[in-house]
């Protein structure tokens, strides 16, 4: 049998590492070579988790289920299975909870279980289970204080240009000017182009797009056109 008794300090308040480790999928994310399974009818769900035991790697697949007393943020955790091959099953049970720390804004997080093995590896385990555990409580740790110190981050909405508020100019301030829209050429440039258009419109077969105001000026232009 191997046995579990763990206190994690974590700088940040209860009811934050609370929220994370009574979440399933947070918690497995904070395990290496953990995985989460399909969930079932009863609440429980299947999960994986692959253990190094020196040269051997072996992968544990478990049906696990969770209790909660969200009051006074305790857990129980149990599971059952066995490893891939069937050669060793093991039975687990857990308890947790998480109380204030020592200073404002920090938590413990107290652990104790106990895993019970049987089969060909049980033996082997075991006799490596003590650095293991301490390696993976180590890993868990760090995990752990790392996404119960990261916050929701605000959804920023983009502001499209059509709806951005321009700030005020401060008092004193000279105002921006906008820049003007240049004005329609006029005089004899004008004239120039609406009688280029004209011609290249009659060589195509085409009727000449005349803007307004620009007939008389056209004709004026040819018939001035000796002149200038």
């Amino acid at each position: 049998m191997i046995s579990i008794t763990e206190e994690i300090a974590i700088p940040s308040p209860p009811e934050r590492v609370w929220e994370v480790i009574s979440d399933p999928s947070a918690v497995v994310a904070c395990i290496g070579g953990a995985e989460l399974g399909p969930s079932h009818d009863d609440g429980s769900f299947d999960g994986t988790l692959a253990i190094r035991f020196g040269g051997l790697r072996v992968t544990f697949g478990a049906r696990v289920s969770l209790d909660l007393d969200e009051e006074g943020r305790e857990g129980r955790l149990t599971a059952r299975g066995a490893d891939g091959q069937g050669a060793t099953r093991f039975s687990a049970g857990a308890t947790f909870r998480v109380v204030e720390g020592d200073a404002p804004g920090t938590s413990r997080v107290f652990c104790d279980g106990e895993i019970k093995l049987s089969g060909k590896l049980a033996k082997l385990i075991e006799s490596g289970a003590g650095m293991v555990v301490s390696r993976m409580t180590r890993e868990f740790t760090e995990q752990l204080v790392g996404m119960c110190g990261r916050t929701s981050e605000p959804v920023t909405t983009a502001v499209s240009e059509a709806h951005a508020v321009t700030a005020p100019e401060p008092s004193g301030a000279a105002p921006v000017p906008t820049p003007a829209t240049p004005p329609r050429p006029t005089g004899l440039l004008a004239r120039l182009r609406a009688w280029w258009a004209g011609r290249r419109s009659a060589r195509r077969g085409q009727l000449p797009h005349v803007a307004p105001g620009s007939e008389n000026a056209s004709g004026e232009a040819l018939g001035q056109g000796g002149r200038r």
